[in-house]
């Protein structure tokens, strides 16, 4: 216990050197003196240490490491966005902040939850009316449907579809034993990700699926269905690659993308050339061009990341959400029920599938979708989407540290 409080002290403490002495630096980027950048730095760092040290006092059994690498992702995405474009890294503080809140909120209701029961039809019908919303009414951006202004605030539907998908999938997945039980489950995930699938916003649909495969997976052992499924979703892959024109692109600009450098093929050339000339060591806090990528705040944050932190920066947010995979899939073994083991589990996937779909992308060892870097990129229905994840995961671990708090105190009284 005393190793981990002082190795998260460590962690918290460079991490709040990281944010002052990058907004510092960037204070000082454009040539005069730019207070607003300390400022932001500073309010920030306050935030995070109180934000820290009030949720280990109010929730005792808090998953500290969890919170910490979101926290640090948060710090990387203010200081990356403010040197793109200050008015955005405002943007992103206020989403960061609306997020925690949202998080807060997802822990207080899993701490108490058992599996929602009945509630999991409605949850059914609200995320597949928000997805089917998303198609009728969202406007094209980038070849998909997948954005709907509600009082000029842009929000991105599926992203709160994801909440409602994980806690369907582990409701069906332990509590339905019998197959014929389980079609209404098979139905639900068909609609999401055929609905996605229509509205061309492929990268949402591949991250259910994905999900799907991996959660069913694990939560029944049936390989059986779990092939059939891949196969299925194999074969929606290969139609989408026939009836859409923008996925044909896609694919290839992801063959030769330097074929079609001068057009189609400059946003990937541009995120290759930023990794490149960032090397081990990076450019530089300010003294890259980041700018020049497309969507450089949101798709492509992990190529302005490397240009001006440089090669091993990047890898070491990549181990972050490594780290964050292991310390999930820790707190849903050590989970008491089926139902929150494989919620746990699932939002840990979740959230690893869109990282690592999005950084493969950005390093064209996969196509490229449009889908956003969990706590990095720009955007507040991602940021909000992403805490209520961590939310779920930090609801959980509070379940088991009281489930093992009473445990050692039942052991206690046996023994006196």
């Amino acid at each position: 216990m005393i190793i981990k409080r002082y190795g998260a002290g460590i962690v918290r403490t460079f991490m709040i050197l990281f944010l002052l002495s990058g907004m510092v630096l960037l204070s000082f980027a454009g040539g005069s003196f730019d207070m607003q950048a300390i400022l932001v730095g500073g309010i920030f760092a306050v935030f995070i240490i109180l934000q820290y040290n009030i949720l280990r006092k109010i929730f005792k059994h808090v998953e500290r490491f969890s919170l910490l690498i979101a926290d640090f992702l948060c710090i990387i995405s203010i200081v990356i966005l403010y040197r793109l474009d200050p008015d955005v890294a405002m943007k992103q503080f206020m989403w960061i902040l609306i997020g925690n809140v949202a998080m807060v909120i997802v822990m207080l209701v899993i701490k108490r939850a058992h599996d929602f029961g009945k509630a999991n039809w409605v949850f059914m019908i609200l995320a597949v009316g928000m997805l089917a919303l998303t198609l009728v009414l969202a406007s094209t951006i980038g070849g998909a449907k997948n954005w709907l202004k509600i009082g000029g605030i842009s929000v991105q539907p599926s992203e709160f579809a994801k909440i409602l998908f994980l806690i369907v999938t582990a409701y069906f997945l332990s509590s339905k034993n019998r197959k014929r039980d389980m079609w209404p489950y098979f139905v639900f995930t068909i609609a999401c990700v055929g609905i996605l699938v229509l509205s061309k916003d492929l990268g949402a649909a591949l991250l259910f699926a994905g999900t799907f495969l991996i959660v069913f997976y694990v939560g029944t052992g049936n390989v059986a269905i779990t092939l059939g499924a891949l196969g299925a979703f194999a074969g929606g892959a290969f139609l989408s690659y026939q009836m859409f024109d923008h996925v044909k692109t896609r694919v290839e600009v992801w063959q030769d993308p330097w074929a079609t450098y001068n057009d189609k093929g400059y946003q990937i050339v541009q995120g290759l050339l930023a990794i490149a000339s960032g090397g081990l060591i990076g450019t530089g806090l300010g003294l890259g061009m980041p700018e020049v990528i497309p969507v450089g705040t949101s798709d492509y944050i992990f190529a302005a990341i490397s240009e001006e932190f440089g090669i091993i920066v990047a890898i070491a947010i990549i181990a972050l959400y490594l780290v964050f995979i292991i310390r999930g899939i820790l707190i849903a073994m050590d989970a008491r029920t089926t139902f929150d083991k494989l919620l746990v589990f699932g939002a840990t996937v979740m959230l690893s599938l869109q990282s690592f779909i999005i950084i493969g992308g950005v390093i064209k060892l996969i196509p490229l979708t449009g889908i956003t870097m969990p706590f990095v990129s720009a955007g507040g229905s991602s940021m909000v989407a992403s805490m209520m994840q961590l939310g779920i995961i930090e609801g959980v671990a509070l379940k088991n540290g009281e489930h093992e708090e009473a445990e050692l105190a039942e052991m206690g009284g046996a023994v006196q």
